[in-house]
């Protein structure tokens, strides 16, 4: 499967995109509600908790850190919350995020890859992407996330 990544320039720096990416008042605007829970210690989990099927503590995304290091890169495995699918273990994927200083805009990378063959979260992933990574573009830019209407 092909390997997602995107790039997006934004008008803000590093520490306030990261922010965005990590802090429990950036992640529930962007990731619907959700809160990260992790030390951010290379090798502890990391989980995306929030509002869902199973009531306001779904683990949606879980996984294990990677690499942190701050305003510049977080990098962790990806598996679906058991919510979504029982044998979650069988698609692993990595989420990879990149903050580089462009001028007085910060360049983010986001790569989602290492997919498993037949991965049947990988076209919804597509999809989602680019809603949250434009959620982070105009959260950092105007203080407020886009409205992409109900059921999205």
């Amino acid at each position: 499967m092909k390997d997602l990544k995107y790039q997006f320039y934004i008008a803000g720096t590093p520490e306030q995109v990261w922010k965005t990416l990590v802090s429990p008042e950036g992640t529930k605007q962007i990731f619907y509600g959700s809160v990260i829970r992790s030390t951010f210690q290379e090798g502890d989990s990391l989980e995306y908790v929030g509002p869902g099927v199973d009531g306001d503590e779904t683990v949606h995304v879980y996984g294990n850190v990677l690499e942190y290091d701050p305003n510049q890169v977080l990098r962790f495995t990806h598996y679906t919350g058991n919510a979504y699918m029982k044998d979650d273990q069988k698609f692993e994927s990595r989420i990879s995020y990149y903050l580089e200083p462009v001028g007085s805009c910060t360049k983010l990378t986001l790569i989602h890859d290492q997919w498993k063959e037949g991965d049947p979260h990988y076209e919804n992933s597509d999809k989602a992407w680019w809603m949250i990574l434009n959620n982070i573009k105009s959260l950092v830019e105007t203080g407020r996330t886009l409205d992409f209407g109900e059921g999205q």
